[in-house]
């Protein structure tokens, strides 16, 4: 038969037959099987208190599920369409098949997971993770050789021979669902969709595991194309950052016109197999001065800057587009492709540095604020209690008066204490020898360092909700980004004199 013949019948098979469709003797005892009433097919999976799966879900596991004949309620495919599915996904890496007719079947496969419930769905990942493993028989072989051969002429072959043992039938499933043009979009959704389901459910661990293996090699930058995103840009590329703006929401048509002008620059990272979608973005302003806060920045109505006489490239949003592509990282190589751009077209560009939220600065002074009130002097404990109006001031009094940062001088204690405790929090505070906030951790991974600390940078809702308003500029300098990385790796986070001197 040929492949359309072949995907035509094997699809429809893993259809529910239609409504209207004249019953046969097969469609009737598929409906009289695979009913709701006889075996509630919607049921959603059960879950315990903390979210995770309930015994009786675990109960039957994938190859008990294959061998059986009924459903049970908390299953999604019946046994006898679960191996209709298993002999679909076997059939595409069948070895006879080329790469072409292999991913004409996926592309039938992935018609049908298309249309499936999100219980079918998660069936279909089960398949993939437990069915499509590696010979357990195959790799102990290959491991006992292995390690018998340490040290000798031997080695290198049977390396290669336990390399080979390792790659899982799973791989070859995957890759033959990338043949077709819409593969890799099909692969990075249903890894998006997989990712919230790791936690409770770890059978499906292995096919996460594949999938980020292989997009770390499909989507190396060695792979993606750097391109400008402007105004004139095709509208349907344009609108994908409002969609996926995840720093500074993108307010209106004039926002983002604004975000695009003269004196901007936005660029993002395309793959060939996804060439309308930016992976990742970045917002770039050129100014002649180091940015302190993110409302000029995004003002509609300011005056566009001379190029001519801008010296600070400032990056004020890095967004990530695809949830998919977790753990995939290319976001410093953006960066630093973007600084080559930035350095051919204007030269006069000196100072790269990010104008960076903190987004986690006041989950960590909830828990850290007595910590921090008993790092100050007395003087300090006095001045500060003075002004909370309690005294001596507790953890409730400072979080109190720093929830209206707007309405804090330059002179208040309060104020004072926000910013050592930012200093302490960013330049300070490690977990797993890694900066505690997420964005530090990003950009001092990638080289730069803490440069200076922002008073009212960000007054909106989300600002102060996050950081009380605070920002950070972390200072990109071209000639120390090795010096920066190795002082990291030793446990010191690099920051300027300026962010030292708030320390306690």
């Amino acid at each position: 038969m040929d492949t359309p013949g072949w995907i035509s019948r094997s699809v429809s098979r893993l259809r529910p037959p239609s409504q209207d469709t004249a019953p046969t003797k097969a469609g009737a005892a598929l409906r009289e099987v695979d009913s709701p009433k006889a075996l509630q097919h919607s049921a959603k999976p059960v879950k315990d208190l903390e979210g995770g799966i309930t015994s009786s879900q675990m109960l039957r596991s994938m190859r008990e599920r294959l061998d059986g004949t009924l459903r049970h309620t908390e299953e999604a495919l019946s046994p006898r369409v679960l191996r209709r599915t298993l002999n679909e996904l076997q059939a595409i890496v069948d070895s006879q098949l080329s790469e072409i007719e292999a991913g004409k079947r996926a592309k039938g496969v992935a018609g049908w997971y298309a249309r499936a419930t999100a219980e079918e769905r998660r069936d279909c990942w089960l398949l993939m993770s437990e069915q499509f493993a590696p010979d357990p028989a195959k790799l102990k072989q290959a491991r006992d050789q292995y390690e018998a051969a340490l040290g000798t002429s031997e080695e290198g072959a049977a390396e290669v021979k336990l390399r080979k043992a390792f790659y899982s039938p799973r791989t070859r499933l995957l890759q033959r669902f990338a043949v077709f043009p819409e593969g890799m979009r099909f692969l990075v959704d249903l890894r998006a969709e997989l990712l919230p389901e790791l936690k409770s459910d770890k059978r499906l661990l292995a096919l996460d595991a594949e999938l980020e293996a292989l997009f770390s090699t499909w989507f190396d930058v060695a792979f993606l194309e750097l391109r400008r995103i402007s105004w004139d840009s095709p509208a349907s590329l344009i609108e994908k950052l409002i969609k996926y703006e995840a720093v500074h929401d993108i307010r209106s048509w004039a926002d983002l016109k604004n975000r695009l002008d003269s004196d901007r620059r936005c660029y993002g990272f395309f793959h060939p197999r996804l060439p309308d979608e930016p992976l990742i973005f970045v917002e770039v302003a050129l100014l002649d001065e180091l940015a302190g806060a993110v409302t000029p920045l995004l003002d509609e109505s300011g005056a566009v800057a001379d190029l001519n006489k801008a010296t600070h490239a400032i990056f004020y949003s890095i967004s990530n587009t695809q949830t998919g592509l977790k753990g995939v990282s290319f976001g410093d190589s953006l960066i630093k492709r973007v600084v080559d751009t930035l350095r051919a077209d204007f030269p006069r560009l000196k100072t790269f540095a990010t104008l960076s939220p903190i987004p986690g600065l006041r989950g960590w002074l909830v828990k850290n604020a007595a910590r921090m009130l008993e790092q100050l002097s007395d003087k300090e404990r006095r001045e500060l209690g003075r002004v909370v109006g309690f005294e001596p001031p507790g953890p409730e009094h400072l979080l109190s008066a720093a929830d209206k940062p707007q309405n804090l001088d330059a002179k208040s204690p309060v104020r004072r204490m926000l910013m050592r405790c930012a200093a302490q929090y960013l330049s300070k505070e490690l977990v797993d020898d890694k900066p505690i906030d997420p964005v530090a951790r990003f950009h001092l991974g990638n080289g730069a360092r803490v440069e200076r600390i922002n008073w009212a940078g960000d007054l909106s809702n989300k600002g102060i909700k996050q950081s009380f308003g605070l920002m950070v500029n972390y200072l990109y300098d071209l000639k120390r980004i090795n010096k920066h990385r190795q002082q990291l790796a030793n446990g010191q986070i690099p920051a300027s004199g300026d962010v030292t001197d708030l320390h306690f």
